[in-house]
């Protein structure tokens, strides 16, 4: 059996790259693509605090409604609901603010900056209510 050096060479075209791009540097971004990766990684860590804020603030308000008289319960359904209707905001305000580059390169870095920074915002809105509902 004979192999054909084009043969070969097909065969071995067909084997996915194994090295990886470097990661970019987020303090220095150059490229759009690194700015928008850059971006996406911000959000990613944002979200991540938001959401351990977030269970700090249900196990809280659990505490509330187990400690609290029957008419006075509700504040754990309250914050469910509350946190789905904000992610239903923070999702739409920022499609809207990514407009300004509608359809270019840039819009998905708008989107997620603002959804950053809604995060955070967001995460000292969480913390103020465990503060407040916590004593």
């Amino acid at each position: 059996m004979k192999i054909t050096i084009a043969a070969l060479f097909l065969a071995l075209s067909a084997v996915p790259v194994l090295a990886q791009e470097p990661k970019p540097d987020c303090k220095n971004p150059i490229t759009q693509m690194e700015m928008t990766y850059c971006e996406e990684q911000d959000l990613n860590a944002a979200d991540k605090i938001l959401n351990a804020e977030y269970q700090k603030a249900r196990k809280v308000m659990k505490k509330w409604d187990a400690d609290a008289e029957a008419s006075f319960k509700g504040a754990e359904d309250a914050l469910v609901k509350a946190q789905r209707a904000w992610v239903a905001y923070r999702d739409a305000q920022c499609a809207s603010y990514g407009y300004q580059a509608r359809g270019g390169t840039m819009e998905p870095q708008l989107i997620y900056g603002c959804q950053a920074d809604l995060t955070r915002k967001r995460t000292a809105e969480l913390k103020e209510l465990t503060r407040n509902m916590g004593n």
